[in-house]
């Protein structure tokens, strides 16, 4: 069935409270804010996660303080680091934070590996098994027509795939906005269901009993870590 039907999973979010939910876009906005410009129009980057908050009915005034804080001159600084782990019975993730506090952040995330009995492995050790892909998935196009319009753009892609009526393409990261462009040339109107940069695994495992549980628990309380911003693994949920 290919990935689509993955992409929840891989995201892993496992029902993260609201308020986490609204402090993780308030920082990433601001981040994206201060090293592309507060203007959506003149940000892409922030332009996109500004619409994906909207569509995660994030508070448009915890969006307009985060970008207002930029315009203030408030001095925050934000560092996205990726940590790699080996969980129960050969499941792996990656577990990306934003943090102000990087000491901090290692602390709880080695509480949680502790707590759980998994192992952090090193740079590069899990890392190889996942592809950065940009995805963006609409519907409104048969397969042909998505291809011709990529192709009439001259716009890369890794993957096409149409399930229900649903077309997901995915690219290389830098290709995002071209995809984007070069579908809306042809469906104005779209609305795009999914679109963001993740990391994909390459294969995926299933995991039962008493293995899945401990990888449950896993996912429950990296969700609680408040640096954590996504966990991406390689498990069938």
């Amino acid at each position: 069935m290919g990935r689509f039907p993955n992409i929840a999973a891989a995201k892993a979010k496992s029902g993260a409270a609201r308020g986490k939910l609204y402090g993780m876009y308030a920082k990433e906005i601001y981040q994206t804010a201060k090293t592309g410009g507060v203007t959506p129009e003149g940000n892409p980057n922030l332009k996109r996660l500004i619409e994906k908050a909207k569509k995660e009915q994030v508070p448009a005034d915890v969006i307009k303080r985060a970008i207002d804080k930029v315009s203030s001159g408030v001095g925050e600084d934000y560092e996205t680091l990726t940590y790699e782990v080996f969980g129960p019975a050969g499941s792996t993730l990656m577990v990306k934070c934003l943090t102000d506090n990087v000491n901090r952040s290692v602390s709880d995330l080695r509480a949680v590996i502790n707590k759980c009995h998994v192992k952090m492995g090193a740079m590069g050790s899990v890392a190889y098994m996942y592809d950065n892909l940009c995805i963006v998935g609409f519907e409104g196009l048969s397969e042909d027509e998505v291809m011709e319009a990529l192709i009439q753009e001259g716009v890369d892609f890794q993957d096409l795939e149409v399930e229900d009526g649903t077309v997901m393409i995915y690219g290389n990261p830098q290709d995002l906005f071209k995809i984007k462009t070069a579908i809306t040339n042809v469906l104005p109107n779209v609305e795009f269901t999914v679109d963001e940069i993740s990391l994909l695994p390459k294969e995926r495992i299933t995991l039962e009993g008493e293995a899945l549980e401990e990888f449950n628990r896993l996912l429950t309380l990296l969700d609680e870590v408040d640096d954590v911003q996504n966990v991406y693994h390689n498990v069938e949920l």
